[in-house]
């Protein structure tokens, strides 16, 4: 069998401890006194004979002899590790590892074999070999290797805990079990390596290993990670197929990857046949609901979320903390802060206390909505009742201050952070301030120099979104000769640029009036295949800018064949034949848009009405444009319709009075 354990090949590699000699010598005498006093757990007699008589040999015979005993064995060690005058060899400590792992102290192995390569200075290998070289059937068993495997992944050390696995398979003959595959694959996925993944993954799979139900938990969670939810379907299928029932993980998996691409309506579906498909061993948890719950909350269905509360304190499953904040969020998400505050009171009656998650949440929002007075008041009880801000919190002030123009506010903050050593190394902080202040347009160069001039005496590079912050607040300001500047300085810092700041440079060369080297640009950037819609809409508007129509409509045939087309391309050539004064030209590309399966939306409601009002078109023919852009789905921009519709129905309603 593949996963057999070669038990002759160790046994020939085996150290036999506690033999009975034809005569006896110091060490054996030594021996003797030692189990003498551990079983009668005399520890001052013992510790006084540890002083002077202790050898790794000799260790390793004790540890051997009361392997029955692990507390025994770890008391005996612990006294041993205060003589300072003993060092443990690495075959000693590997004994005392079989030992646990023979015991199941699991935790206890893991302890000693990560002072082996942490604080000993031994490699994953040499640890290996350790462990192989000391195997005794007697006192060892298999799971001692995945436990090393477990050590390694551990501190996220990945490569050596693969190179563990090969070098037993390679040369040693020795598979580890499916366990410590699964436990590799899984720290694989934390550390956001998928493609690493999907390569060992199907390396397992060669070597003939069948798959458990763990095994193909992590197979649906990474596809429901890169959005492939249909595929994650196919895999729950085929694990059905194979025997193998899904646990309530699966399920929640699968049922968090449907609310998380949207797709509420099928998480909602598989909720509902889970008893069915499980043959009626599995219920819903927590977990389960609290995901519907998030679903619904995200696209505004308070009121399915709300039942599922309901249901779900019906089945004896109470809401927490979690199904609370996720609601309040919900609230807040829609505008309805009434709802959230009650919310927060009934968690507080159910002695659910709020976290600071609940008042992160209902900070951002009220920042959204630009009410600073209410979200200080929030601040100061958070301050009051001693809950911690956290790095959300922090990031959520200084973006709300700097989104609601209350930028010397924000940067203030980050000042009084920086002095508290409270700000994270991964610049996101500072990155928000350079993106408000750009837009600020008061100061900005001199107080963006402030901010980047701290973050390299704080020992912090400019990274990529950095650069691509400044590239775009440059080229948006109009000064495209500093964006190409500091895009020159990125490439000398050896940064890459990523499509962002290509479109940014091609987006502002376009505005620049510098439409022939836009053109350049992205010829250039077609050959690399670094363009997408937002590339192409930049050159078209460009185009359209500078009235070069036949570039314009050339390059949009280009875009319709290479079905790179969304609203924004049509609404930029509805804008261009609007303003040349073909208002019916215009909408003729709207009904194109339309055919293509695109609604219009209030943007080019605006363009149509506000071009059509300006061209002086009669009362009649200005409410049948309305009219037929709102059969077609447009919500009318509110600004555009009580400025130009609304005055007009009114004089007409009075006119008819």
């Amino acid at each position: 069998m593949l996963l057999k354990f070669r038990r002759s090949n160790l046994s020939a590699r085996s150290v036999h401890f506690g033999k009975h000699f034809n005569s006896l010598n110091p060490e054996d005498i030594a021996f003797s006194s030692i189990c003498v006093h551990l079983r009668q757990r005399k520890w001052k007699l013992l510790d006084q004979f540890l002083s002077s008589n202790l050898t790794s040999s000799l260790v390793s015979r004790v540890v051997s002899e009361f392997r029955m005993s692990p507390e025994l064995v770890l008391g005996f060690y612990k006294r041993v590790g205060m003589q300072k005058s003993f060092s443990p060899s690495l075959e000693c400590v590997c004994v005392l590892i079989h030992v646990m792992i023979s015991s199941k102290r699991y935790d206890d192995a893991l302890d000693f074999m990560n002072n082996l390569m942490q604080t000993m200075g031994y490699s994953h290998l040499e640890v290996l070999e350790g462990l192989w070289n000391s195997y005794n059937p007697e006192i060892s068993c298999p799971n001692v290797f995945d436990t090393l495997i477990r050590a390694c992944t551990s501190f996220g050390d990945m490569n050596s805990a693969y190179e563990v696995i090969i070098n037993l398979r390679t040369e040693k003959d020795f598979h580890v079990s499916i366990h410590a595959w699964n436990n590799f694959l899984n720290h694989l996925i934390k550390s956001n390596e998928l493609n690493f993944f999907w390569k060992k993954y199907s390396e397992m799979i060669s070597y003939g290993y069948i798959e458990n139900v763990y095994t193909y938990n992590l197979v649906i969670h990474t596809l429901c990670k890169e959005m492939r939810l249909h595929e994650a379907i196919s895999v729950f299928y085929r694990m059905l197929k194979s025997g193998i029932y899904p646990n309530v993980v699966t399920f929640n998996m699968i049922i968090n990857g449907a609310c998380k691409i949207s797709d509420v309506n099928l998480g909602f579906k598989l909720f509902r046949k889970m008893g069915l498909m499980s043959m009626g061993h599995i219920n819903p948890n927590s977990i389960t609901f609290n995901c519907l719950i998030n679903g619904y909350c995200k696209i505004g269905d308070m009121k399915t979320a709300e039942s599922l509360t309901d249901e779900m304190t019906k089945m004896g499953i109470e809401p927490n903390l979690i199904t609370y904040a996720t609601l309040v969020d919900g609230y807040l998400r829609k505008g309805c802060k009434k709802d959230a505050f009650l919310l927060c009171s009934q968690m507080v009656d159910k002695s659910i206390a709020p976290n600071n998650v609940v008042y992160n949440s209902i900070i951002h929002w009220l920042f959204f909505e630009g009410d600073i007075t209410m979200a200080s008041i929030i601040l100061s009880y958070m301050i009051k009742t001693n809950i911690c801000f956290d790095k959300f919190t922090n990031s959520i002030l200084v973006t709300g201050l700097s989104r609601n123009g209350y930028l010397n506010e924000a940067l203030n903050y980050h000042k009084w952070l920086v002095g508290k050593n409270l700000v994270d190394k991964d610049r996101f902080l500072e990155n928000t301030l350079v993106y408000y202040l750009f837009r600020s347009g008061n100061d900005s160069i001199s107080k963006v120099k402030q901010v980047l001039d701290d973050m390299i005496d704080r020992g912090l590079s400019l990274d990529v979104i950095t650069y691509g912050t400044i590239i775009d607040g440059f080229s948006k300001q109009g000064s495209i000769s500093n964006a190409i500047r500091v895009y020159d300085d990125m490439i000398k810092e050896g940064k890459k640029p990523n499509l962002v700041i290509y479109n940014s440079i091609v987006d502002g060369l376009c505005k620049n009036l510098s439409v022939d080297l836009a053109k350049i640009m992205v010829d250039e950037l077609k050959k690399l295949g670094l363009f997408d819609i937002v590339t192409l809409n930049s050159l078209l508007n460009g185009f359209c800018s500078n009235w070069n129509v036949n570039e314009a409509l050339n390059l949009f045939f280009q875009m319709q064949e290479g079905k790179l087309v969304n609203e924004v391309t049509y609404n930029i050539l509805v804008n261009f034949f609007c303003k040349i004064g073909s208002i019916q030209e215009g909408r003729e590309v709207m009904e194109v848009m339309v055919d293509e399966g695109m609604a219009p939306n209030s943007i080019t409601y605006t363009i149509l009405v506000m071009n059509a009002c300006k061209s002086k078109v009669g009362f009649e023919e200005l409410i049948e444009l309305h009219d037929d852009l709102v059969v077609k789905g447009v919500i009318p921009d509110g600004q555009t319709y009580d400025l130009i519709i609304g005055p007009l129905v009114d004089e007409e309603s009075s006119k008819l009075s």
